[in-house]
């Protein structure tokens, strides 16, 4: 009995170090996240070893970044942008409800 009961807090502690959070974003504009350019619509957001990923069913995108810690919450997700080349390149992301800032790094 101890050992299956050990073996299932083990196995259910793999599943929560294997499982990322996730979190809703809104894309308003055509953006560029690594180099996948997404189109305007409701996206999943998910941070995994350093690297973000985000995905709308079959359309994904990501790249590395360094995650941050803000003083406070942010009340909503907001999405920061650079625009050198005419397009959208995500360059942070600001984590609604948490103090969660995700700086991308730069290609």
């Amino acid at each position: 009995m101890t050992k299956k009961i050990l073996v299932l807090f083990t196995a259910l502690g793999l599943a929560a170090v294997a499982s990322a959070k996730s979190y809703d974003i809104t894309l308003y504009e055509p953006s560029v996240i690594g180099q996948t350019e997404l189109k305007p619509g409701d996206y999943t957001l998910e941070v995994k070893a350093e690297k973000v990923i985000i995905r709308r069913g079959r359309q994904m995108g990501e790249a590395p970044v360094r995650v941050e810690t803000a003083d406070s919450k942010y009340s909503s997700t907001t999405v920061r942008y650079r625009n050198g080349d005419g397009k959208y390149h995500i360059q942070e992301i600001h984590v609604g409800g948490t103090n969660m800032k995700l700086v991308v790094n730069a290609d």
